[in-house]
């Protein structure tokens, strides 16, 4: 790897989208406008109506503007690429990309904990409900997984930038990520593999292990209740939430447990695609759709 020629070429080329342009535009046009509507018209219901001034309608809110956020890092650029043919991107684009493409999915890893731990307050200790989760404390959560995401990300960037890329500077992606871009490097990409296993633990297994601990003691919970409706009301509540953490968790899976990253790797390309556009398009569906009759009176007001 270490004889590959080098370039001064101050850009990448990103894998060519498809040969049937048209059709993959138009796929990509109409799933962009249906996850900023849907996450958009979340947001804005959640502060037009005073009723869902509630800690739980707060973290919902926030994912909502993280997923158009998230959507909006590689959909648009995703079409330029599928309607023009023009696959090159700078080098300042490509790691504004990369960087924002980790933040944000950083950062709602760590909002999908958090929003499993209201849940977890709500249902195991409701008497207490309204001094934990009160309005400070649900604002610096929010800040807090920001700023961890942010520092999250500036680390795979700056040991991203750090390395040498070879002579053709293809990244084997449809956006610059951080697997592709180490794949087509030339120095000794070592030290962000490392980075790459400890993001996996940290920011991966220990959230999720928190929340499937949430949950194992919302389940108990569930069951110790004796009317069959109160049952299914606080179950549809929680598995809103418990459905999207598993999709999250499952498209992110396949998109950085890839094999080494010097080998080729088709279905790699095709999970990040479906990591950037399946969460914030079904997050809406399962939060809206499934809870009818939303469980209100576990959220206190502020």
């Amino acid at each position: 790897m270490g004889s590959k020629n080098h370039t001064s070429m101050d850009g990448f080329l990103l894998l060519e989208f498809s040969n049937r342009p048209m059709t993959c535009s138009f796929l990509i046009t109409i799933t962009y406008i249906m996850v900023l509507s849907a996450n958009l018209s979340i947001f804005s219901i959640i502060q037009l109506d005073k009723h869902f001034h509630t800690p739980m309608y707060f973290f919902l809110c926030s994912l909502s503007i993280l997923d158009v956020c998230y959507s909006t890092v590689t959909l648009p650029p995703m079409l330029v690429n599928a309607s023009t043919g023009n696959r090159y991107i700078s080098f300042s684009g490509c790691f504004t990309q990369l960087y924002f493409f980790i933040y944000v999915g950083g950062t709602e890893c760590l909002l999908l904990t958090v929003m499993a731990y209201d849940r977890y307050v709500a249902i195991c200790n409701p008497l207490h409900y309204v001094q934990i989760m009160n309005q400070r404390f649900c604002c610096y959560t929010v800040a807090g997984c920001c700023i961890l995401g942010f520092i999250n990300a500036l680390f795979h960037t700056l040991m991203t930038l750090r390395l040498t890329f070879c002579e053709n500077r293809h990244i084997n992606n449809f956006l610059c990520d951080v697997l592709p871009m180490l794949e087509a490097a030339c120095s000794d990409i070592y030290s962000s593999q490392m980075l790459i296993w400890v993001d996996t633990v940290v920011l991966g297994v220990s959230t999720f292990s928190v929340v499937m601990t949430s949950y194992i003691h919302i389940i108990s919970i569930i069951l110790k209740i004796h009317s069959s409706e109160g049952r299914q009301k606080v179950f549809s509540t929680c598995s809103s939430h418990l459905i999207v953490v598993i999709v999250f968790y499952i498209t992110g899976i396949f998109s950085y447990n890839s094999p080494n990253s010097g080998e080729s790797f088709p279905s790699g390309r095709v999970s990040s695609i479906i990591n950037s556009v399946l969460p914030p398009f079904l997050n809406p569906v399962f939060y809206c759709f499934r809870n009818k009759k939303p469980l209100l009176h576990y959220s206190a007001q502020y």
